[in-house]
């Protein structure tokens, strides 16, 4: 555990960094364009391209092309995957450059298919298509990045693509700041910042490749691992990507609902994302190298060993996560976001679809994990059945709670959803034979419901009530988040150590 659980620091630290500044990024978009209908349009060309990006760069292609990069790498020598990564990237690239081309061109039918609800609001539609003819070359040059981590993180390279979304958040509140008031419509300026941060992420790590000595020079030669990855991927392109379909589902659905209902399930999902990128999609990223490493080497005792490593940091780190997103979902909305446009509706809003979907925090982590446990052993099949039950469900979960709690039961349809998926894909690791829990389960779970209970009273105790909070200047309102959370940390740790968990002990295992 103490390996996997370095490298997830690491990993987690770098994406720390960049979550905080997304965190910036949010404060200043909703302080200059609030839940506007300019802000709804924004929110819904950059979701697009990302939902692609996440589809097909970081979602059905890392999965595949890890474990024949892992593979490679083990069996076949510097030259096999040299050969490999030159064929792949002249097949992404135009596969991506047709996409490209497509989704600039044809902005107007994406958003006819994607955010069909503006179409009653012309203005709306148009300034969304506007905006997403700008920022969807941010899906070419931000797969091409997707692979380059896929690489660098093949070679325990780990920091590098951790760090680069920073680039994203740091351009963004630039042009936020700088640019949109020099322009006719000065929402506009956020997609010609998201495209060029797709520029300056990208060159960011060229030397990285290059000093390795995996810098692609495109080539139509072909190569085992380039028929391997695309027999990986038709699968994987459905079965890994599950939660960003339901995410991009509940957009859809929302464009219908009152303006604002895009934004505030934007914001409300941002704070979600901060807890799964930082240590979830940080612990995904440092596992799957790792299993596809045993599982080509045939070491079964170390795969099983490693899954239940990380499954027991899931538990340990995702469950207070869950409930502290839970209890302080308001005073997280008020604190980053309450200012200059952003409403107190706004924040009753978002808070409340923040609370569904902090329920479902616990089901997107175990994702991540159990889903490359079938990846790096080059099964694909398991996970897309898991995925189909997991789409159905949330679509009609969505259709049951759309009408009764509008936008909030959108939320909460995709956080059962996530349970569902994490459970199937549990139960079919066990019927499978390819995991099962090693001895110390049963003590575990006591001590962290023990430590959690513990956590929960303090939270309850201490959290000032939402008016007050609304009436906080900014610096009460980031003392008194900071207070909360910090010492929420230290009496979860307290909490476990009484209950007889030994940190040392935890790090040496």
């Amino acid at each position: 555990m103490k390996k996997i659980l370095k490298a997830t620091a690491t990993v987690g630290s770098m994406t720390m960094i960049s979550r905080i500044l997304g965190f910036v990024r949010d404060v200043v978009i909703a302080r200059y364009f609030g839940a506007t209908a300019g802000a709804d349009a924004f929110f819904v060309a950059f979701k697009i391209p990302n939902f692609f990006r996440r589809l097909f760069a970081e979602g059905a292609f890392s999965q595949a092309f890890v474990p024949v990069l892992a593979e490679a790498k083990e069996k076949r020598g510097k030259e096999a995957v040299k050969l490999l990564v030159d064929a792949i990237s002249y097949r992404l690239g135009g596969i991506l450059l047709l996409l490209t081309a497509f989704g600039v061109f044809g902005s107007s039918l994406w958003m006819m298919v994607f955010a069909p609800g503006f179409m009653d609001e012309p203005e709306k539609f148009q300034l969304a298509a506007d905006m997403l003819a700008i920022t969807f070359p941010y899906l070419l040059l931000i797969s091409l990045v997707a692979f380059s981590s896929a690489i660098l993180n093949t070679y325990n390279q780990f920091a590098v693509p951790a760090f680069t979304p920073v680039f994203l958040n740091l351009v963004l509140i630039a042009f936020a700041i700088f640019v949109s008031p020099l322009l006719d419509v000065p929402i506009m300026a956020l997609a010609w910042g998201v495209l060029v941060a797709g520029v300056v992420q990208l060159l960011f790590h060229l030397p990285f490749l290059y000093k390795l000595g995996l810098l692609p020079h495109p080539t139509r030669k072909s190569d085992p691992g380039v028929s391997e990855v695309k027999r990986l991927m038709i699968p994987a392109l459905f079965g890994v990507s599950v939660a960003q379909i339901n995410l991009l589902v509940d957009t859809i659905l929302a464009s219908f609902l009152v303006t604002g209902s895009v934004s505030w399930l934007y914001y409300s999902d941002r704070l979600m994302e901060f807890p799964l990128g930082v240590f979830g999609v940080a612990l995904a990223t440092v596992v799957l190298p790792g299993l596809s490493k045993k599982a080509a080497n045939e070491n079964w005792q170390g795969f099983q060993q490693d899954l239940d490593s990380a499954l027991r940091l899931v538990f340990l780190i995702g469950v207070p996560a869950m409930l502290g997103l839970l209890l302080l979902a308001e005073p997280l909305i008020i604190s980053l976001f309450y200012y200059g446009a952003f409403t107190a509706h706004d924040v009753s809003m978002a808070g409340a679809s923040l609370m569904a979907y902090s329920f479902g925090l616990l089901g997107f982590i175990l994702v991540k994990i159990l889903a490359p446990a079938f990846y790096a052993r080059k099964d694909m099949k398991t996970p897309v059945k898991v995925a189909i039950v997991a789409l159905v469900t949330n679509m009609i979960f969505n259709l049951l709670l759309i009408g009764p709690f509008a936008h909030v039961g959108l939320a909460a349809a995709t956080s059962i959803s996530a349970f569902i998926n994490a459970g199937l894909l549990y139960w079919y690791l066990r019927k499978q034979d390819v995991f099962a829990p090693l001895q110390g389960w049963s003590k575990m779970t006591v001590q962290i419901i023990a430590a959690n209970v513990a956590l929960i009273g303090f939270l309850l105790w201490l959290n000032p009530d939402v008016s007050a909070w609304l009436e906080f200047d900014v610096w009460h309102r980031l003392g008194w988040l900071l207070g909360l959370v910090f010492g929420s940390i230290v009496v979860y740790v307290v909490a476990l150590i009484a209950v007889g968990v030994n940190p040392k002990r935890l790090l040496r295992s």
